[in-house]
């Protein structure tokens, strides 16, 4: 619990965290050596002074003992020290050891005074911080206070060295924090190209900071121009291999329409249809969203068209768009709308395929889109849904198989799209209509 706690505390940025790495072992060692040397420094300091303020204190007490308390007054009055005896002054306070929390020195003062001066009944210095106040006990029974100023007996403006080290200490931050933000800067640039890359943006880059840095760069932009590479070459070879194909199929077609019908000429044409089908559904997989280009549009307005065309095809499908963000007035989103649409005609295919209603919804998010599209069909077992997602898995024993069934790739289709958009493709179970419910989040 405490652990997930400090967690939640910490700064989950880069630059929080290098600034938290920075700034704790700096203030932690500041903290613990100014501590210690001002308890040393002020400690020694005191000690000496105070020493010496005693030995001052045992002569006029020598003195008083000898020629009464006029001759103490004569001593002590060039030393800075006031003697009261008797009711010369009567001492307002109560008459004990005391000092304030904060007063550091104040502990050795007392404790000085305490081990010199066997005479001295009681130390005051919290009545008044510039004054310490004692009370003399001499052998003939004379009571004798004394005054001495604070300054002759520790070390004054101790708070000097504190304001030092503070403005010294925000001076040299403000530069360390300078110098992290021009640090940072590169990798935040690679981030941002990187996150692009994956939302099928390529913009342009160039490694720049420090030596790890640019080596992280450089690696990005090879493995994206290799994927670039690889994506170009999958698509112009299986483009290549539909057109191929395409022209033998097309003989095939000329040959069974000059031929007699037949029991076997139809069923030679079934299969020379299923052979098209699945060669537009291949080149589709394949090529996913590579021939489109990105473009801005309103998400709101394109749903309501896509689930539009459906509707003159003949499904039975609404459009619903979150109640929480009616109030929403910017549905602008970059995205790619030939390879989206394409990802949501497929989805809508197998609603109608596998369903007898369906439902298409927009939930807008901070920082996502969220398309679902559900139906009233027998859905997917939760344990089946990472495998219906692979290229050519169909799971027609578990659907309903009276509609027509696929070639396995609608799935696979719009998966591959909503990843090229950045975002992913996710299914579940609609609440209400108890189908299938695919949902398309993609990144704002």
């Amino acid at each position: 619990m405490l652990t997930r706690l400090i967690k939640k505390m910490l700064p989950r940025g880069l630059y929080g965290r290098a600034a938290l790495i920075m700034l704790v072992p700096i203030l932690t060692i500041q903290l613990v050596v100014s501590a210690a040397f001002l308890q040393r420094h002020f400690d020694g300091v005191t000690r000496q002074m105070m020493a010496g303020v005693a030995v001052e204190l045992r002569f006029i007490i020598q003195e008083i003992n000898k020629d009464g308390i006029w001759a103490g007054r004569n001593v002590a009055a060039p030393l800075e020290i006031t003697l009261y005896e008797g009711g010369d002054k009567p001492f307002d306070g109560p008459q004990m050891e005391a000092r304030l929390f904060y007063d550091l020195s104040g502990r050795s003062v007392i404790e000085v005074l305490r081990r010199a001066v066997p005479e001295v009944t009681w130390i005051d210095l919290a009545s008044n911080d510039r004054q310490v106040m004692l009370g003399l006990s001499l052998a003939d029974g004379t009571k004798v206070d004394v005054e001495i100023a604070r300054r002759r007996v520790s070390a004054s403006n101790p708070h000097q060295l504190l304001v030092l080290m503070v403005f010294t200490g925000i001076l040299m931050t403000t530069v360390a924090f300078l110098f992290l933000r021009n640090q940072l800067r590169p990798i935040r640039r690679l981030a941002r190209a990187a996150e692009d890359f994956g939302k099928g943006r390529v913009v342009d880059y160039s490694p720049a900071g420090a030596l790890e840095v640019r080596s992280a760069g450089r690696a990005f932009l090879d493995m994206r121009n290799r994927i670039e590479s690889q994506i170009e070459q999958r698509t112009m070879m299986l483009s290549g291999v539909s057109h191929d194909l395409r022209t033998p199929l097309t003989r095939m077609k000329l040959g069974l329409s000059v031929m007699e019908e037949g029991e076997d000429v139809s069923a030679l044409r079934r299969d020379v249809a299923e052979m098209e089908t699945l060669l537009e559904a291949f080149l589709d997989f394949a090529r996913g969203d590579a021939l489109d280009d990105l473009a801005e549009l309103d998400i709101d307005q394109f749903l309501r068209e896509v689930v539009a065309d459906a509707k003159r095809a003949g499904a039975e499908i609404q459009f619903l768009r979150a109640t929480r963000n009616a109030g929403l007035s910017d549905y602008s989103a970059t995205l790619r709308p030939a390879a989206l649409r394409r990802a949501l005609d497929n989805l809508i295919s197998n609603a109608q395929r596998y369903g007898t209603h369906a439902r298409v919804t927009l939930s807008p998010g901070p920082r996502h889109w969220r398309i679902a599209v559900e139906d009233d069909g027998p859905g997917i077992p939760a344990d089946q849904r990472a495998m219906a997602m692979r290229p050519f898995v169909r799971l027609d024993a578990a659907r309903n198989q009276d509609r027509g069934s696929g070639v396995g790739l609608g799935l696979a289709i719009a998966q591959d799209i909503a990843r090229r958009h950045g975002g992913r493709l996710s299914l579940g179970t609609s609440a209400d209509l108890g189908g299938l419910k695919a949902e398309i989040i993609l990144p704002r």
